[in-house]
């Protein structure tokens, strides 16, 4: 059977990611997406206590043009030929629907207003466009406490061995960035995943990593 409600806790995004990758493989069930072999973990969530988008674990360990390519992605407007020229997440976040609307913008104003705000929560999904792709990504979910902001990532599946590291470095990005507008400090970042999943090509190179990496824990 698959891992149920599986959850993760650290205080960094690098050791989330090890955590999480070592968990996918050692327990993990065997799938297919989008045709592809996996092994994956169902309804999972990992929360980064300290999240910083300069994470030396990832630095060191992660994939550079895999982490470029993300980079990319939050930064770039253009549209991404990877996934059949959808918009990127920078489109998503900052012209959604290529509409002009600024949604780090709104949800800072939001909560500059109102500090107890529970709904400076917006999306990547454009369902009037993404007919054939779903960003991974779906939700983000920003809030206030003890001066502190925090951000919830609802995603439908994260690939943890090609891409869910750079998608851990971005979003902590984002905090970063809407802290700052605010004057706040950073505080968690949380991702619930329905599927957290690694595929099998990139096995070998997750085992090479965790192989390596110091044993941290969570």
């Amino acid at each position: 059977m698959s891992t149920f409600n599986a959850n993760i806790v650290s205080d960094s995004i690098g050791r989330a990611w090890l955590a999480i990758a070592r968990l996918i493989l050692e327990q993990g069930r065997s799938g297919h997406y989008d045709g592809l072999s996996i092994r994956e973990v169902l309804l999972a969530s990992v929360r980064i206590e300290h999240p910083c988008s300069n994470d030396p674990l990832i630095a060191h360990y992660a994939d550079p043009e895999r982490l470029a390519w993300m980079h990319a992605n939050f930064t770039d407007h253009a549209r991404v030929a990877a996934l059949g020229d959808a918009d990127s997440y920078a489109t998503r976040l900052y012209d959604y629907a290529r509409s002009g609307r600024n949604q780090l913008a709104w949800v800072t104003r939001r909560l500059r207003e109102d500090p107890t705000c529970r709904s400076a929560t917006i999306t990547t999904f454009q369902p009037l466009t993404d007919t054939t792709y779903v960003p991974c990504v779906s939700l983000l979910d920003f809030y206030l406490e003890d001066d502190q902001l925090n951000l919830v990532a609802s995603c439908h599946s994260i690939d943890f061995g090609a891409k869910g590291y750079g998608n851990l470095v971005e979003l902590a990005f984002l905090a970063e960035c809407v802290a700052k507008e605010l004057h706040v400090g950073v505080g968690a970042l949380t991702m619930v995943i329905k599927s957290a999943h690694v595929y099998d090509t990139d096995t070998n190179y997750l085992e090479h990593v965790l192989d390596n990496a110091p044993q941290t824990g969570q």
